[in-house]
């Protein structure tokens, strides 16, 4: 489970019980910052903390302001925790992250907070993808608030909270760009009277992973990629392996005959990931048949180069030639000889792939570790 899935159970659970909570969300960073922009937090009344914003170092602190929106939902608060002083005189214990990081806290019992993690709920168990604009700073603009938002769902269906029809219209346009492009915006709005400041973000599905074979190496990548919270298919002709006892942590257990691929090509779309690792030559050979035309964000195949090699030449009986999205040998370099480590090189890999990185180590990467988030401005008259 991931930890936007941990955040959405608490809040669940907070809504059965009554519970008071708050939602503390990482609205705009500058310089070296330990999270991005979109992290969040769920604190409860009684000092329960579910997700990070931090490394450890702002959360106490967090749920210290958060007293008077959890004892009398007080209105969304923007608090601002600047880490480039060298004596640090904010926490007094010297982080030296040289950083600058904007927290917006809300009480979960505004309908703002409340309708932003129940659409994302929704969205996330049917597997959808969605777009949010959260207001997090407004100066000398009467009908903005700070915590209203517009929410847009794949289908480009709108929610909107913000009063101001011109300034939905245009947020709502640059939403429609963030759902093509995926990526977290932070915007500032120039208006006749003021500005206000957006965070823009995409909140993605689960990553749905398709694993070709049960035999037991499957089982432990089943278990890292739960750990990453993604959505996981084990496939395999032999039902007698498809059991909850050997996968107690799938989402999906299909039986399914390679050479029919009707059973499992709804699966198959640009989103999906998925790992060959039947062990077994003419299943392989099966399934790739349709998976390798099937334009998959990612698809690994166990085995070493040799065995890849006649797979491409049986391939190409049927037109399909050799491309640079098949993953052979599958896994990071890592040194990895048990299915435990090869389960780990695996799922790094595709992560690294997913993230669009190569997979080295961070310190011989030039520039910043994070992938950058655009802050721009626009001028909008109103």
């Amino acid at each position: 489970m991931n930890e936007l899935q941990r955040i959405l159970q608490a809040f669940e659970n907070s809504q059965q019980t009554g519970k008071r909570a708050v939602l503390a969300t990482v609205v705009r960073t500058s310089g070296a910052v330990y999270r991005r922009p979109g992290a969040r937090m769920l604190l409860t009344e009684d000092g329960e903390m579910f997700g990070a914003i931090s490394g450890g170092c702002l959360e106490s602190d967090i749920l210290e302001r958060s007293h008077s929106l959890l004892s009398n939902n007080a209105h969304p608060i923007l608090v601002r925790y600047d880490t480039t002083s060298s004596d640090d005189i904010v926490f007094g214990f010297g982080l030296g992250c040289n950083g600058i990081v904007d927290v917006l806290i809300e009480s979960l019992n505004h309908d703002s907070a409340v309708s932003q993690l129940s659409l994302m709920r929704d969205c996330l168990q049917s597997q959808q993808i969605i777009a949010i604009a959260t207001i997090f700073s407004v100066e000398n603009v009467s009908d903005i608030k700070v915590g209203d938002r517009i929410m847009m769902k794949s289908d480009t269906t709108i929610i909107n909270q913000i009063v101001n029809k011109d300034v939905a219209q245009t947020i709502a346009k640059d939403l429609g760009k963030i759902l093509i492009e995926k990526q977290t915006l932070v915007q500032s709005y120039t208006l006749s009277s003021g500005k206000i400041d957006v965070l823009l973000e995409v909140i993605s599905s689960p990553v749905p992973l398709l694993i070709f074979g049960a035999g037991y190496d499957a089982i432990p990548v089943v278990q890292f990629a739960k750990q990453l919270g993604w959505h996981v298919t084990v496939i395999d002709r032999r039902s007698e392996y498809l059991t909850c006892d050997r996968f107690p942590q799938a989402d999906r257990l299909l039986h399914c005959k390679p050479e029919h691929p009707e059973t499992y090509e709804h699966l198959l779309t640009p989103q999906t990931v998925a790992v060959v690792m039947t062990h077994r030559y003419v299943s392989d050979l099966a399934f790739l048949k349709t998976l390798i035309p099937s334009g998959l964000r990612y698809l690994g195949v166990l085995g070493p180069k040799r065995r890849m090699q006649q797979l491409w030449q049986d391939l190409a009986g049927h037109d399909i030639t050799p491309n640079q999205q098949l993953y052979n040998p599958i896994g990071l370099d890592i040194g990895a000889e048990t299915p435990e480590e090869i389960a780990l090189s695996i799922v790094a890999e595709i992560q690294a792939v997913l993230g669009g990185r190569s997979g080295g180590f961070l310190r011989d990467r030039i520039g910043s570790i994070h992938s950058p988030t655009k802050p721009s401005c626009l001028e909008l008259v109103s």
